[in-house]
């Protein structure tokens, strides 16, 4: 097979991931090797590493000789992501609070107005990435490697969650509260941005009905179109 020019491992599983993101793909759903390649114009062997770098990610189960499924998180499991994600945001923005410079809050600052142009225009999928993508910018400014991977791995899973469990249309990760928490690091007050955050994600999970699973897509050439 010749493979389609550009198509990456990296942008199969970012495909993939929006798709369950943007709730238009079905937690449960089987990812079909097959029909995969099929989509994307790839090998096969381009389909599995791409579903591998997704089962590391906590977004895909691989079952031997069934296949790969997305994840099917259960309302405990998504108690307790946020719970990690409150310690570990909590431990990263301790370690930047009082040490950031002035390119670091440049960047942070810089990368919340382009959530505002996102929210603005109402492209969901640029909102996904960038909303996440600022919880990732503090754990990698923080200069820990250990909290950037959990971090990463964390957002992945409550990617997943959200896609299941919230009870709204809109994705609130959004900019207002984020612009806060730059602003509390910019004044070195650590006090004031960790609960600045803790409010920001407690806001992400009340917006989840955790008594309930949405029926999404299981079309995977509608949901990765």
């Amino acid at each position: 097979m010749t493979e389609q020019a550009g198509v990456s491992t990296q942008q199969i599983v970012e495909k993939v991931w929006l798709s369950i993101a943007e709730r238009r793909l079905r937690p449960g759903v089987q990812l079909k090797e097959g029909q995969l390649a099929e989509i994307f114009d790839v090998s096969r062997a381009r389909i599995r590493q791409a579903l591998a770098a997704l089962e590391r990610e906590g977004l895909v189960t691989i079952i031997p000789n069934r296949g790969a499924f997305v994840c099917q998180p259960s309302a405990d499991e998504a108690r307790d992501v946020f719970f990690v994600r409150r310690s570990v945001e909590r431990c990263a923005i301790q370690r930047l609070a009082g040490t950031i410079s002035a390119d670091g809050l440049e960047t942070l600052r810089g990368h919340v107005g382009r959530e505002r142009t996102a929210n603005a225009n109402d492209v969901t999928t640029d909102i996904i990435k960038l909303s996440g993508g600022f919880h990732l910018l503090i754990a990698e400014l923080s200069g820990s490697d250990f909290l950037f991977g959990m971090m990463r791995d964390l957002i992945s899973r409550t990617s997943l969650i959200t896609a299941v469990y919230r009870n709204t249309a809109r994705f609130n990760c959004g900019p207002d509260e984020h612009a806060e928490i730059v602003e509390a690091l910019a004044a070195g007050d650590a006090e004031t941005a960790m609960r600045l955050m803790d409010h920001h994600l407690e806001h992400v999970e009340s917006e989840l009905d955790l008594r309930d699973v949405r029926d999404l897509s299981h079309d995977l050439k509608a949901a990765l179109a």
